[in-house]
């Protein structure tokens, strides 16, 4: 299952994720990743959290992004709730451009049995329709 997180640039969606982040831990029943494109944020995580920065691997686009998500999955099966923050900039799309790969990361979330909260600098209504259903 996918969720989304939609909001212009300071209208709190990191914060939102990462608290999200915080409380799942309690729950999950296995593990807990969180992706950003910095280090800015490690220390706002509990421990129990695998925070990745994707910088280190150079993710930059939509294809290596997917590549990404694809790598971090298929290497742990535990993963129960993957967090993605900084979306946009990870996958160097424009908003109205994200549909596409939203089909392929739904297809993977479901392959790999895991859920998926990510968050979109952008407003819900100037987002794909076909993502929209997504949001929270």
């Amino acid at each position: 299952m996918i969720k989304i997180i939609f909001g212009k640039k300071g209208s709190g969606k990191t914060k939102r994720i990462l608290d999200m982040a915080n409380e799942s831990v309690k729950e999950a029943k296995g593990d807990v990743l969180f992706v950003d494109d910095d280090r800015k944020y490690t220390l706002s995580l509990k421990p129990q959290v695998r925070f990745i920065d994707a910088s280190e691997y150079d993710v930059k686009g939509e294809t290596s992004f997917y590549g990404f998500l694809a790598g971090i999955l298929a290497g742990n099966y535990d993963i129960s709730v993957l967090y993605i923050d900084a979306f946009l900039k990870l996958t160097k799309l424009e908003a109205a451009q994200a549909g596409a790969i939203f089909e392929r990361i739904e297809k993977l979330a479901a392959h790999a049995n895991c859920d998926m909260v990510i968050s979109f600098s952008e407003d819900a209504e100037n987002a794909p329709e076909s993502i929209r259903k997504y949001a929270i």
